[in-house]
């Protein structure tokens, strides 16, 4: 359209222009096929499995469990994709969240910002290898600017772990 419609770029300039998206685009499936190599790892080790019974005596104190469960998650996001992180884990982990009487509101809510803080955590960090691949930065550079916000997003979290009603509250109000 800008080529041949407004021609305000060159067929040269186009080509320069696929060829970035195409090696952006590679970057971001290599990524994204790491990440679901290593989710295929972690199901046929049954590690979700193990963690699953492992975490089961937690189930009487509901506060220990979610922190339990939120570390666990944080650990699994910073070297695998969210989609498949909510495919293996929360199947699992959503039977003792119940037994336990936590939300599942509240869980799947936390559960999907503790996702989101792997995505921009070394050393996959998808987000973050997109960044630097985009902006043409260091790895280096890209977590020093982020590493702020992630401590603010794990102090968040902690927060939400410790006091629930926080989320829990004003969900109810909106949902009635």
């Amino acid at each position: 359209m800008s080529t041949v419609i407004y021609r305000e770029m060159s067929l040269a300039r186009l080509a320069q222009v696929l060829k970035s998206a195409g090696r952006s685009t590679a970057l971001v499936m290599f990524l994204v096929g790491a990440a679901m190599v290593a989710s295929w790892v972690i199901t046929i080790a049954q590690l979700p499995q193990q963690l699953a019974e492992l975490l089961g005596p937690l189930v009487d104190n509901p506060r220990l469990l979610m922190a339990a469960i939120m570390v666990v998650v944080l650990l699994v996001g910073m070297v695998m994709d969210l989609a498949p992180a909510i495919l293996i884990l929360v199947p699992l982990f959503m039977p003792l969240v119940r037994e336990a009487g936590i939300d599942p509101i509240y869980f799947g809510l936390m559960f999907v910002i503790n996702c989101c803080i792997g995505l921009i955590t070394p050393p996959v960090g998808t987000v973050l290898n997109v960044v630097c691949g985009i902006s043409k930065t260091t790895m280096s550079e890209a977590v020093r600017g982020v590493y702020p916000f992630v401590l603010v997003y794990i102090a968040l979290l902690a927060l939400f772990v410790l006091i629930p009603q926080i989320i829990t509250v004003p969900m109810h109000w909106l949902i009635g």
